[in-house]
C-alpha cells in the first residue's frame, strides 16, 4: 500500500511552504487539498498527479469529514507500491483546527501508514506579518488560540482574562464574537484584523473592540483576529511592503505548458497573484523530412527568418542533431521577428541582421531589403498562420522554402484550476499573447461550460499582446480591454499596469 502524508501548506504564499512540504508535494501520486491553498501549490505536484479538492471556505462544506477520511483511506490502499504517495495538504499547521486526528484515526484503523509534516500557523504569522508579538515581556505573558466556530462551548471567562487572544476562522460569525469579547472585555481592548497574510493584497484592520466594525468590509474572509495590548505595536513594528501597482489583482495567463514563466514573474514582481491555463501544446512536427532536407541543402540559402521563440529552439535542436551548428550558418542573413526571438539566437552566438521595432510580420516584410531571386528558409509551425509573409516575399522575387518545425496544438481539455478560478470570479485579468491562444482558449471554454462561458468573462478584463492578437479576441470574446503599445510580454505587463493604475 501507499503512505498518506498529512501536510501544513503554511498561511497561504507559496514562499512560506517548508522545504519539506515542498519535496513530498513534487513526488506525489494524488493530492487532496483544501480550498484555501495557494493555487500556486498545485503546480508544484507533477502533471501525472490526481487532483481532489476537497476545501470548506466561509462554513460552506462541500464534503463531509467522514468522506475526506474515506478518500485518504481509499486512495491509499489503491496502490501497493511502498512508493506511492497520498498528500492531504492542509492550510497552517495540520495540528492546529486541522481535524487531523480525525483522519489519522481512520488510516490508522485501515492499517494505513502515515507522516505529518508541520507547517507555518497563521495563528503566529499573521501577526507577525502585521507586526504584532503576539507575547511581550510587558504586555502579554502568554496567548491563547481559539477558532471562531461554536462561540458557546468556549471558557469566556477564562479566555477574558487571558491578555492576547488570536481567532482563526471568526469572521463569518463576527457580529457574535465581537459581542461575545465586549462581554469579557473592555470596549476599549484593541484589536486587529488580518487578511490574506502573506500575499501581496494582505490586508490589516485595527481599532477597539468598540468601534473595530465601522472600518471593515463586508468580506472579510480569510482573516485572522488578534485582541489584546500588543496591538498596538502595529502602528511601529509593521513594516508595510512598497504597494506595488498589480496588488490585488489576479491575472490568468494563456500560455504554453511551461513556457509562461518569464511573463508570470513580470506579472508577479508587480504584486499581481498569477493562475497559468495551458492553451497551447508544443510538439515535434509529424515528420521532421521537409526541415532535414533544408539543413541539408542549407548552403544554397540566402536568408533564414524565425519568427518565434519555438522557431529557433526546434530549428537549432533539428541542426545539432545533424551534428552542425552555427558556424554551418555563417553565409546567411537572419531575420526574427521579437526581442524574445533574438535573444535565443544569441545563445546560439548568432546576431539577426534584422528584427523589425515593433515586432510583427508585416513590418519584416516591410522592412526586408532586396531579394530578388534569394532563396529563403522560413522553419516555422506545421499547422501554418498568417501567410502575409510568405505570399509579399514571393511577390518581391524571392522563393520561400516554409518547412514545418514544430506544431503547436490545443489542449484536450481547460486546466482545472484555472477553470475553477474562473467560476468562483477570482480571475481580473485574462491575458493573451497570440492569436492561437486565443483560439484555443475559446474553444476550451467553451466546451467545458457551454451556456456560461461567455458570462463569466463579463467582470473580466481582457488584455491582448497587439494588434492581430486583439482582432482574435473581438471575434471570438467580443471585447479587447488592454492592448500593449509594444507587441512583446514586458509591452503587455506594462500596460495591464498603466490600466489598472
Amino acid at each position: 500500500m501507499g503512505k498518506v502524508f498529512i501536510v501544513g501548506a503554511g498561511i497561504g504564499g507559496i514562499e512560506y511552504l517548508t522545504l519539506k512540504a515542498h519535496r513530498i508535494l513534487s513526488t506525489a501520486q494524488v493530492l487532496i487539498y483544501d480550498a484555501l491553498a495557494d493555487p500556486k501549490l498545485l503546480e508544484i505536484v507533477p502533471k501525472s498527479c490526481k487532483l481532489i479538492p476537497v476545501g470548506k471556505r466561509g462554513g460552506q462544506t462541500a464534503i463531509t469529514q467522514a468522506e475526506i477520511n474515506q478518500i485518504l483511506v481509499t486512495e491509499c490502499l489503491a496502490n501497493h507500491s511502498e512508493n506511492y504517495q497520498v498528500v492531504r495538504l492542509k492550510s497552517g499547521d495540520p495540528m492546529i483546527f486541522g481535524r487531523t486526528v480525525s483522519e489519522v484515526t481512520a488510516l490508522h484503523a485501515a492499517n494505513c501508514e502515515f507522516e505529518i509534516v508541520a507547517g507555518i500557523s497563521s495563528a503566529i504569522a499573521a501577526p507577525m506579518l502585521a507586526g504584532i508579538p503576539v507575547t511581550d515581556a510587558d504586555l502579554s505573558s502568554c496567548f491563547s488560540v481559539l477558532t471562531g466556530h461554536d462561540l458557546e462551548i468556549l471558557p469566556w471567562q477564562g479566555l477574558g482574562q487571558i491578555p492576547t487572544l488570536v481567532i482563526l476562522m471568526g469572521t463569518a460569525n463576527f457580529s457574535s464574537l465581537l459581542a461575545k469579547l465586549k462581554e469579557y472585555k473592555s470596549p476599549e481592548t484593541a484589536i486587529a484584523i488580518i487578511q490574506w497574510a502573506g500575499r501581496a493584497n494582505q490586508r490589516i484592520w485595527t481599532g477597539t473592540l468598540a468601534d473595530i466594525q465601522l472600518k471593515l468590509p463586508t468580506q472579510l474572509s480569510p482573516a485572522v483576529i488578534v485582541v489584546g495590548d500588543v496591538v498596538k505595536y502595529h502602528e511601529w513594528l509593521y513594516q508595510p511592503l512598497k504597494p506595488k501597482p498589480l496588488a490585488g489583482k489576479t491575472i490568468l495567463i494563456t500560455r504554453a505548458a511551461g513556457q509562461s514563466s518569464q511573463f508570470r514573474q513580470l506579472l508577479e514582481h508587480q504584486g499581481a497573484e498569477v493562475v497559468e491555463v495551458p492553451t497551447l501544446v508544443i510538439t515535434p512536427p509529424a515528420s521532421w523530412e521537409p526541415l532535414d532536407q533544408a539543413i541539408a541543402q542549407i548552403g544554397t540559402y540566402n536568408w533564414l527568418i524565425l519568427t518565434s521563440a519555438n522557431a529557433v529552439e526546434f530549428f537549432f535542436q533539428r541542426l545539432h542533431a545533424h551534428n552542425l551548428d552555427s558556424r554551418s550558418l555563417h553565409h546567411l542573413k537572419i531575420a526574427v521577428v521579437g526581442r524574445k526571438t533574438g535573444e535565443l539566437l544569441s545563445i546560439q552566438g548568432l546576431i539577426p541582421d534584422l528584427i523589425p521595432s515593433d515586432f510583427i510580420a508585416d513590418s519584416l516584410v516591410a522592412r526586408f531589403p532586396e531579394c530578388v531571386n534569394s532563396r529563403i528558409l522560413f522553419p516555422r509551425v506545421q499547422s501554418g498562420g498568417r501567410e502575409v509573409l510568405i505570399t509579399e516575399l514571393e511577390q518581391k522575387g524571392a522563393k520561400v522554402d516554409a518547412v514545418p518545425a514544430y506544431e503547436s496544438g490545443c489542449p484536450q481539455d481547460i486546466d482545472e484550476i484555472a477553470l475553477r478560478s474562473l467560476q468562483t470570479h477570482q480571475i481580473d485579468i485574462l491575458t493573451f499573447a497570440s492569436s492561437k491562444t486565443v483560439r484555443n482558449f475559446h474553444q476550451l471554454i467553451s466546451k467545458a461550460l457551454p451556456d456560461e462561458w461567455d458570462q463569466l468573462l463579463d467582470s473580466v478584463q481582457i488584455a491582448s499582446i497587439g494588434t492581430q492578437t486583439s482582432i482574435a479576441c473581438r471575434e471570438l470574446l467580443g471585447r479587447v480591454d488592454i492592448e500593449a503599445q509594444e507587441f512583446t510580454l514586458e509591452g503587455l505587463a506594462q500596460a495591464i499596469v498603466n490600466t489598472c493604475n
